[in-house]
């Protein structure tokens, strides 16, 4: 569903200062896609993604009467999702549990995605991490995940069944993911945080809550 144009905002918003229902639902109904993939992107995790979610509108309706019409509304609601990502941020450094669940969705996200390769540090310890693998996973590994060659063209290329190259993906990916927890879980939150810093969240306005 597109945004609401500035017409429609401005009345959707005065409706909403006046804690009408029918205006919230709508603007969530506007909202709530962007909202999700933006939070997602950051925490890797969709049970926390729609947790912080649901706490977002929950603000939005519990303050729905300091709501300022002459502001950019997508920028209060990004402030806000900016800002309970990083309360999540600060919860997991406090809680090991979190910590590792974090690790493990996050390291798997990003071996799945291209996100590892592309920044420096990241994609040297995506190298480090291969070098631990056999001759033969680690050329099955590279020309999937580096040269991007689909199973089948790897399986032809190597002389071997395309089974063969998902078996050793998957030991790879397995092996790789628990070498990098192992010797990187520093760099790896570090990364994740990084992740979210340069992600995109929009912030044109000043913090609110």
């Amino acid at each position: 569903m597109k945004s609401p144009d500035s017409a429609e905002l401005s009345s959707l918003l005065d409706e909403l200062q006046q804690g009408k229902e029918r205006a919230f639902n709508t603007l969530y109904h506007y909202y709530f896609r962007p909202l999700y993939r933006k939070v997602y992107s950051m925490v890797k995790d969709e049970t926390i993604t729609d947790e912080l979610i649901q706490e977002l509108f929950l603000k939005i309706w519990q303050k729905h009467g300091e709501i300022d019409p002459g502001k950019s509304f997508e920028g209060y609601l990004y402030t806000i999702a900016h800002n309970l990502v990083y309360g999540y941020f600060r919860k997991i450094a406090q809680d090991q549990r979190l910590t590792t669940r974090l690790l493990l969705n996050a390291t798997d996200y990003y071996l799945h995605s291209d996100e590892l390769l592309e920044a420096k540090e990241s994609r040297q310890i995506l190298m480090k991490a291969i070098d631990q693998l056999s001759p033969q996973r680690k050329l099955v590994f590279m020309a999937c995940k580096l040269e991007g060659k689909s199973y089948e063209e790897t399986g032809r290329e190597l002389g071997i069944s395309i089974a063969t190259v998902n078996s050793h993906m998957t030991q790879s990916l397995k092996t790789v993911r628990e070498f990098i927890l192992k010797n990187y879980k520093t760099t790896i939150i570090t990364l994740i945080v990084s992740s979210a810093i340069t992600s995109g969240i929009t912030n044109n306005c000043s913090k609110l809550l």
